[in-house]
């Protein structure tokens, strides 16, 4: 059977890059893989988190999972840190992994230089996500291009443990998502879109109404051409906006270029504004009745224990392959 791990950390308030790139998918991955779709927060403690933030962005993050059209019946849905043995896990690959592999991470040579303090967490959370993916023998892992190195890593210690012990671990193969992984900045198609950057009007949350949604639409770059036209190398402001479109409507690209062929860029940044308000609005309804209710704690625990269930075996056929004594 196939199956795929993925989740989105908790340490933000989603934009729709968040929707594109992960909430989309996993509504459509639902109905071909048998799906484990957790919330990484443990991940998120790398750099200093509030509690109180934690705890609230957690449960809001599984929310949106289920917002979005993940059906709790068909995909197990659970929070990272309830089940113990991702971190027994994590140790173990550890021992696996090397110094130099983890010191040529790009993402840690990123994320340290905006940090004073750098913790030992920040350069060995790709062995943690490493474990998360093949406690579960996940068959296959959406990635990004800024995950590309995480799973090689994880294939790389899926393999070097098979050797040297006995297989215990799946490989994974990357699933390469063609729209949505690289949903850019409203005012700056070379950056992602990010609430860090000091421009309200560069990034759409998904909680956003839906008179600021068609403001910072209005607002959106594009260029002196005019023409709706999809290609990154000349036009990446306009492809920015065709792709986002694309995702929100789930219209092919060449359906959209046809529809706006002639009519210039007031009236298609208009429409979008209101495609995205169409699929956003019903998604924000769920999102607040879900996280005011105790049916997203109910989803949450029977999805751990599901979790922990499958994640047991896998750790326990590791802990025997290394000779460590089991009961």
């Amino acid at each position: 059977m196939k199956r795929i791990l993925s989740g989105i950390k908790p340490s933000g308030d989603l934009n729709i890059g968040g929707y594109g790139g992960a909430l989309h998918q996993f509504v459509q991955l639902q109905h071909d893989y048998e799906c484990f779709f957790f919330v990484p927060d443990l991940h998120a403690v790398t750099v200093y988190q509030d509690p109180k933030e934690l705890h609230q962005r957690s449960r809001e993050i599984a929310a949106y999972y289920i917002a979005a059209g993940v059906d709790p019946a068909k995909a197990t849905i659970f929070l990272q840190s309830q089940v113990s043995a991702h971190t027994e896990l994590g140790w173990l690959l550890e021992t696996q992994a090397h110094f130099g592999e983890l010191n040529r991470m790009t993402q840690f040579k990123d994320k340290s230089s905006e940090q004073d303090v750098v913790s030992s967490a920040l350069f060995t959370y790709p062995v943690l996500m490493a474990a998360d993916i093949l406690l579960y023998q996940a068959t296959h892992v959406p990635v990004g291009e800024d995950q590309k190195q995480h799973l090689e890593l994880t294939r790389t210690l899926a393999e070097r443990f098979n050797n040297r012990y006995r297989k215990t671990f799946t490989v994974p193969e990357p699933v390469i998502q063609e729209l949505g992984s690289r949903i850019m900045s409203l005012d700056d198609p070379t950056k992602k879109m990010s609430k860090s950057n000091p421009n309200r009007s560069s990034y759409i949350l998904l909680q956003d109404s839906a008179d600021d949604i068609r403001k910072k639409l209005a607002r959106a770059v594009t260029d002196s051409d005019m023409q709706v036209r999809y290609d990154w190398d000349s036009k990446p402001a306009v492809s920015n906006l065709i792709e986002i479109y694309s995702i929100f409507s789930e219209e092919p690209i060449p359906e959209i270029e046809q529809r706006y062929q002639g009519l210039g860029y007031g009236t298609f940044k208009k429409e979008l504004a209101e495609v995205i308000v169409s699929r956003l609005t019903p998604i924000q309804a769920r999102f607040k009745e879900i996280t005011q209710s105790s049916e997203l704690d109910r989803i949450l625990q029977a999805g751990a224990e599901r979790a922990a269930e499958a994640a047991g075996k896998t750790l326990l056929a590791a802990k025997q392959a290394m000779g460590l004594v089991t009961f």
